[in-house]
């Protein structure tokens, strides 16, 4: 094996899928498959042994499912975990959820009839999200929730970046409003911290997330019930109003008007993202000025770097996710290389430090 080739693990108890799959990543110069299993316990006596760039596993097996094949993988070994599955399409956002929560770092549906042409068609696409995770940086998960505890009181980041409580009693103007923006692996990120404000959090909030097309419906479902804010997609002419939580529509940039209402914004061709983070956070630094807040989440790409710069420079509040949290940490170094994030906080110090912040004015 070439050593710049991406090694992968399969996990797959469908005899004919797991040797289509084989065949299909094989047949990449940059892909290795160096070893199969046929459920998730199987797999991970593979995996010690192999030590691959990326495992690609089925939901569904016995002897140990791919959820729990993903749970003992991030706790005890972490690397990126792609499930590949019929129960992974857009209407399944539950179980996609609860996989990225235990640490997935992608799903993939499988082809809805299993024919070798079905997946000859979306080979493509599937060696080059390998590809990708295989650059990803994970860490370990533990498998128990970890209480809220807020920032300590003399926490201080590397670098550039001051003490928490420093910064935040410098600050002179209030802030009216909170934007957030992640990439797709931010989905878990974004469900942490609001699920950490409390129901009579005093701003809007308004997000843009990357997402595939048709699971955005079902992403606000699932945070409504996860939360206790409101939480919708933004609708053409209308105004972020406190304690509710606005997202960017599919296919459609999410900026504010002179009003301060709602408007969309069409993408243009050669666009990589829409709706796009940096498009957001223009509009808000624009509107809002020194009021505004902006949250930049880890990911990959650099989304959102520039738009948090304009939030900085205009004088606002700009908060980027640490490298710890174990995702793609590419957005997150762009703005930093562009001086835009003025703290670097662990995920579960984002929502304290808001709180702390919004009502300290």
């Amino acid at each position: 094996m070439d050593s710049f080739q991406k090694k992968v693990v399969l996990v797959e108890d469908s005899p004919i899928a797991l040797e289509i799959l084989q065949r299909l990543l094989n047949s990449s110069p940059e892909v290795a498959v160096v070893g199969t299993a046929r459920n998730g316990l199987e797999g991970l006596e593979v995996i010690t042994k192999t030590q691959p760039d990326v495992i690609c596993t089925d939901l569904l097996m016995e002897n140990m499912d791919g959820l729990e094949l993903t749970k003992r993988v991030m706790a005890q070994d972490p690397r990126p975990i792609l499930v590949i599955s019929n129960f992974v399409q857009n209407t399944d956002i539950d179980t996609i959820f609860r996989l990225l929560q235990a640490g997935a770092a992608d799903v993939f549906p499988k082809p809805t009839t299993g024919s070798p042409t079905d997946y000859e068609q979306i080979k493509a696409a599937l060696i080059a999200k390998i590809k990708v995770l295989s650059s990803v940086k994970v860490a370990a998960r533990s498998q128990q929730k970890q209480p809220l505890t807020s920032p300590p009181e003399e926490a201080i980041t590397s670098g550039p970046f001051l003490k928490t409580k420093t910064r935040v009693s410098n600050m002179t103007t209030p802030i009216r409003v909170i934007s957030i923006g992640a990439s797709t692996r931010g989905l878990q990120a974004i469900q942490k911290i609001l699920c950490k404000l409390p129901s009579d959090f005093p701003l809007p909030i308004i997000c843009t997330l990357h997402v595939g097309e048709g699971v955005l419906s079902g992403l606000v479902n699932w945070l409504s019930c996860e939360c206790s804010l409101r939480v919708k997609v933004a609708e053409v002419g209308e105004s972020p109003v406190p304690g509710t939580v606005y997202f960017a529509p599919e296919k459609n940039h999410l900026e504010l008007d002179s009003r301060s209402k709602f408007m969309y914004l069409r993408s243009v061709p050669g666009e990589k993202h829409c709706p796009s983070i940096t498009v957001m956070f223009k509009s808000i630094a624009s509107y809002y000025g020194r009021a505004s807040a902006g949250i930049l989440l880890t990911g990959l790409g650099n989304d959102g770097a520039q738009g948090l710069q304009a939030i900085s420079q205009i004088g606002g509040l700009t908060v980027a996710q640490d490298e710890k949290g174990g995702a793609a940490f590419g957005m997150v170094k762009e703005a930093i290389a562009l001086d835009a994030a003025q703290y670097l906080l662990a995920i579960e110090d984002i929502a304290p430090f808001l709180v702390e912040t919004v009502l300290s004015k």
